[in-house]
């Protein structure tokens, strides 16, 4: 019976389009909801239904106190996805980090977001872990409120490694750590990456050059890896139609000699 009280109630939009809006043209919607409006009260609404032989209008006030109002806000749509913690118990939605729960570095996690916030939830029950705001690109929620600062097991080891890779290296990695905690854990990866890409010596000059300058940062250190290491252009003479510079000088000579001759 539901099934077919909402067939009925779907059928209504097809014959609202055939019936009063077929060929019709209106210069603003407010006029179209008006006309659709008065054409409700005065057809719609009076005339007998083909099947159930009664009057709509009757029809609806017998089943009115039964419906519900409608929700205060839209239905919201969400996306969903899977993201993996990172070691600074962060996981990227848009390009933007969210914490997630405590003892989930490295798990695997549902998402849920759209444009108003992300949702974390438990893979396996569907648990809603966190609800944080929707942030802009690059940008962290912040800490949870009465959570005591302590360093991750895997962050610690994560700061033997660069210390193991140089020394400078390690210095570079404690200062980004003591300052920016575990934001900065994505910028010591960076650090080894840039290490084993081109060479612990290279980079561990690299970050004494940026201790020594003032800016101990991983952009600085990437930045002056790029520009020590670009290679330099030399100009070749690969084309047999490009002349020496040598023949148009010789050229330039003959015909200034000539212009001098009496």
């Amino acid at each position: 019976m539901a099934a077919l009280e909402k067939g009925k109630v779907e059928s209504a939009i097809g014959h609202t389009q055939r019936t009063p809006l077929r060929g019709m043209r209106f210069e603003t919607l407010d006029q179209a909801q008006a006309y659709l409006d008065r054409w409700d009260r005065t057809w719609a609404d009076t005339r007998i239904h083909g099947t159930t032989k009664r009057q709509v209008a009757a029809m609806f006030s017998q089943e009115r106190p039964a419906l519900l109002a409608l929700p205060v806000e839209p239905f919201r749509y969400y996306e969903y996805g899977k993201r993996t913690v990172h070691l600074d118990g962060n996981v990227e939605v848009g390009g933007a980090y969210y914490e997630a729960a405590p003892g989930r570095i490295g798990s695997e996690i549902s998402v849920q977001w759209d444009e108003r916030c992300v949702r974390l939830l438990d893979p396996a029950t569907g648990e809603l872990l966190r609800e944080h705001a929707r942030l802009p690109r690059g940008r962290y929620t912040p800490r949870s409120p009465g959570e005591t600062p302590r360093t991750p097991p895997t962050t610690l080891q994560l700061l033997a490694r660069a210390t193991s890779a140089g020394k400078q290296i390690g210095a570079l990695a404690r200062e980004m750590h003591g300052h920016d905690g575990e934001l900065a854990v994505r910028r010591i990866l960076g650090l080894l990456s840039l290490a084993r890409r081109h060479g612990a010596p290279t980079v561990d000059q690299a970050c004494a050059a940026a201790f020594e300058i003032g800016v101990p940062t991983y952009r600085f250190v990437r930045r002056y890896l790029e520009r020590r290491l670009l290679p330099r252009l030399e100009l070749r003479h690969v084309d047999p139609l490009i002349r020496e510079l040598t023949h148009y000088r010789d050229v330039i000579e003959r015909m200034s000699q000539k212009e001098t001759r009496p």
